[in-house]
């Protein structure tokens, strides 16, 4: 059996059910999971057995007992890794943008999954289940920078506690379409599931609040080079924000097809992939207080973009 985990609930929360208030406050657990420990026993709330449907309190003491973890379904496949730091705790790693996180469907192996599980022969944090070991949030498939994994439960825990309490420094750099005219500014609107393409998120009244600011770092032909800090950590943030600022993710066709479409016809360059990257991922460590930055060199791809747009000479108007 693992050791314990406590948190106190800071909130009264008569309309919200326990198991999905504890998802949104471990992003790493799904609430299917949380739901099944509820359910066997292994949350309690004050050292009482409770249903998922709980209310929640402020005050509440919330007992997680973690179940050791199931050999893996994923497969260890040696896949190469670009790791930027590594110890007992966490691995830091450079994900590439052709490589998705996590099996799924449509892409059951060649994951990163597979990858961390053979450079660490097993020792990946089971908080995440048999399908994300040691994930503790992701990039998607077509991002590329920095990731950080958790080796065991302990970090997992105090890890999503840092994203959670937005004490995790997290910089993207990216090509968006069109000119920025500003140097500077902030994103803050709700964000939700698209109401008709649940694949998408959208800008919805009601949402989930979210916050990006950004500096613009480089005017270009079609477009513009910017950094985004991101201070929440909603589902395709960056994209959706900068679609919502009439700028979307050059190469990004779920949010700017026809922006991109736009940017082909005026540039004539050919992007492989929407050009996003986390470059840096900055935090205290988890077990000795350290603060660790942690910085991602652009990828071949994007350098290739970038330099095409920049030999055709900066956005001139009209």
């Amino acid at each position: 059996m693992r050791q314990a985990d406590t948190l106190v609930l800071e909130q009264t929360l008569p309309r919200e059910r326990l198991d999905r208030h504890l998802a949104g406050l471990l992003p790493g657990v799904s609430r299917a999971n949380i739901q099944r420990l509820i359910i066997g026993g292994r949350i309690k709330v004050d050292g009482s057995l409770v249903k998922p449907t709980h209310a929640p309190r402020a005050g509440e003491v919330v007992t997680i007992i973690w179940p050791a973890a199931r050999a893996a379904e994923a497969q260890a496949q040696d896949i190469p890794l670009e790791v930027l730091f590594e110890d007992a705790d966490l691995i830091v790693l450079n994900k590439p943008p052709d490589i998705v996180v996590h099996p799924s469907a449509g892409h059951e192996d060649g994951t990163l999954v597979n990858a961390l599980l053979h450079h660490c022969r097993g020792g990946l944090s089971g908080i995440g289940g048999v399908e994300r070991p040691g994930i503790v949030h992701r990039l998607d498939l077509g991002t590329s920078g920095c990731l950080v994994v958790a080796k065991n439960d302990r970090t997992h825990v105090a890890l999503t506690e840092k994203f959670q309490e937005r004490t995790v420094e997290k910089i993207y750099q990216a090509l968006v379409c069109g000119t920025v005219a500003a140097a500077s500014g902030e994103i803050r609107v709700p964000i939700a599931r698209h109401k008709s393409n649940r694949q998408r998120m959208a800008v919805v009244a009601g949402g989930r609040s979210s916050w990006t600011s950004y500096r613009r770092l480089e005017p270009l032909q079609g477009a513009t080079f910017v950094e985004a800090t991101l201070h929440t950590g909603r589902t395709h943030q960056i994209r959706v924000h900068f679609h919502h600022l009439g700028h979307p993710i050059v190469g990004d066709d779920t949010y700017g097809k026809s922006a991109n479409q736009k940017f082909k016809a005026e540039t004539g360059v050919d992007v492989p992939r929407p050009m996003l990257h986390a470059r840096k991922l900055a935090f205290r460590h988890p077990r000795n207080g350290r603060f660790c930055e942690f910085n991602a060199p652009l990828p071949p791809d994007f350098r290739t973009v970038l330099d095409a747009l920049r030999d055709q000479g900066p956005e001139t108007g009209d």
